[in-house]
């Protein structure tokens, strides 16, 4: 039942990025625009699930802590961007949080929570800092509210689909979608 529920909500998603890719904050509310946000890049969505899923590999404090990481820090970092704060390389990091990521899950590291936390945070406020450089004309906190609201699912989205892979195949179906993740991360670099 799980396992089909998953199936449905990962379809439903999948089939609705065209219609939420770029919405018009004036025709359908900064709040929308903000949550449709994160669905039309594939490198957030990657590092986001991504990020979940790390998290159920963690288990533990790891399910709330390393996402409330990524959320809080995303946050601070879109602060910076509408603030006028230049940084540098925001792209490039964003693509090499998905192949970083990818590839601690791929090998199962042994990193303590807190040390997950940091790493994923780190590159959250490149990933909010990117929200912020691309806000556009809606407005700044209810955009805000959207995409965190949206990250905060696909983080749900890879915690579901961490603790499932965890039931049906240990950590050996964990490590290969962090190492689909990272690949897709390279493609992605690479032009793709």
């Amino acid at each position: 039942m799980l396992k089909r529920s998953l199936a449905t909500l990962a379809i439903s998603l999948a089939a609705t990025l065209p219609a939420f890719a770029h919405l018009d904050p004036g025709a359908h509310g900064s709040i929308a625009a903000g949550f449709s946000h994160p669905l039309f890049g594939l490198d957030h969505i990657l590092a986001m699930v991504a990020v979940g899923l790390w998290a159920a590999m963690q288990g533990g404090r790891a399910l709330w802590l390393v996402p409330a990481a990524f959320v809080g820090t995303m946050a601070l970092g879109f602060a910076a961007a509408i603030t006028g704060m230049p940084l540098p390389f925001v792209e490039p990091v964003i693509l090499a949080s998905v192949i970083f990521i990818g590839i601690a899950i791929a090998l199962a590291l042994p990193v303590p929570t807190t040390a997950v936390a940091a790493m994923v945070g780190f590159f959250a406020f490149f990933h909010g800092h990117a929200h912020g450089g691309e806000l556009g004309g809606a407005g700044a906190w209810e955009f805000a509210i959207g995409f965190i609201l949206s990250t905060a699912t696909l983080h749900a989205l890879g915690i579901a689909i961490g603790l499932l892979l965890a039931r049906t195949g240990g950590k050996t179906l964990s490590r290969i979608a962090g190492g689909a993740t990272a690949l897709g991360g390279l493609w992605l670099a690479i032009g793709g």
